[in-house]
């Protein structure tokens, strides 16, 4: 692929994420239409160029149009898709018979599949099948975009034309798309992140201070970077924007929900108090179990995020959880 026009790009997904994405997309000039469910949102964004309940007082480009008509997806030169990663697959699906071969579609989720234990572009490729995927990932806080503070990300396609133009296509003076042609280490860093900053808000939330922090997001990359060279993508890619990047944001902000929602946990130790705390989608919630299922499944050593599963899902107490992973054997640092 060597010329791609992008000139109408449109949005699936009316959340934070989402919105902040499709105002981000209609301010560099691109025609841009956002689909919502809720039928609320969509008229409020259509109305006051506001989006009050994802993005409270941030005012919209006044060009910014919303829908709940799927329809809008089949004059768009790009998708980009950011509902969250456990209804993947069901939006997917409903968009089949709009959205066309040649259209390419970018995933802005970050997770992977809980029943299936598939990647997102596993997910995205099932459900619409022949259409170019790209990843847009990366250290972003939907509210600071939507801000137009600086923020840089990874967009990734193996088209490496393709990801040159979504860039381009996206990209401004406050928002910088790198490209890479990692599709896979670009997706395995943004989901397992997520499970990552749950352990780091327990520790927070356990006041076990920086050090232990620090330790977690170091032995961290160590576990990511296995899973995602197991997987098939590159080491490099966990240095860059959408793997430390992205893991130095989520793991140390109380802006992120997957660190906050850990937080709470480590106050609280009861995982449906520190959830009822935390009102939006905490991916890693879903994310632990299958990560720990594709980790068990290609002898993959990741005790952190088996920790996480152990507490979250199958019950295991907290302190007797931290007290059998500060017990493991002393061995060799190894960060591969």
């Amino acid at each position: 692929m060597t010329e791609v026009a992008l000139d109408r790009i449109n949005v699936i997904g009316a959340g934070s994420w989402g919105t902040a994405l499709a105002d981000l997309a209609a301010r560099t000039g691109r025609g841009v239409t956002l689909w919502g469910r809720d039928v609320g949102v969509v008229d409020t964004i259509n109305r006051n160029s506001r989006n009050p309940r994802y993005l409270p007082d941030m005012a919209l480009e006044p060009g910014l149009r919303a829908t709940t008509d799927m329809a809008i997806a089949a004059d768009a030169q790009a998708l980009l898709l950011a509902v969250p990663a456990q209804h993947m697959r069901a939006v997917c699906r409903a968009l089949a018979d709009v959205v066309a071969t040649k259209t390419p579609v970018v995933i802005c989720a970050k997770g992977i599949e809980i029943d299936s234990g598939a990647l997102m572009n596993e997910v995205v490729a099932a459900a619409l099948p022949g259409r170019p995927i790209a990843a847009l990932s990366g250290p972003t806080f939907a509210a600071e975009v939507a801000r137009g503070l600086p923020t840089a990300v990874t967009l990734a396609c193996a088209d490496a034309a393709l990801a040159a133009a979504l860039a381009e296509a996206l990209g401004s003076r406050t928002f910088r798309p790198y490209v890479s042609t990692d599709l896979i280490g670009t997706l395995v860093g943004g989901a397992v992140k997520n499970v990552l900053a749950i352990a780091c808000g327990i520790a927070t939330g356990r006041r076990f201070g920086d050090n232990a922090r620090a330790a977690l997001i170091t032995r961290g990359v160590a576990e990511i970077g296995r899973l995602g060279m197991a997987l098939g993508g590159r080491p490099q890619t966990l240095m860059g924007l959408s793997g430390i990047g992205d893991i130095v944001l989520t793991c140390s902000s109380a802006q992120s929900r997957n660190f906050s929602f850990g937080v709470a946990l480590g106050e609280t130790d009861d995982v449906v108090a520190a959830r009822a705390r935390v009102a939006k989608v905490v991916e890693g919630i879903a994310t632990a179990r299958p990560v720990v299922a594709i980790a068990r499944r290609l002898d993959i050593d990741m005790p952190l995020c088996t920790a996480v599963d152990q507490v979250l899902h199958h019950g295991a107490e907290l302190d007797a959880t931290i007290a059998g992973l500060m017990g493991r054997p002393f061995k060799t640092e190894q960060l591969s």
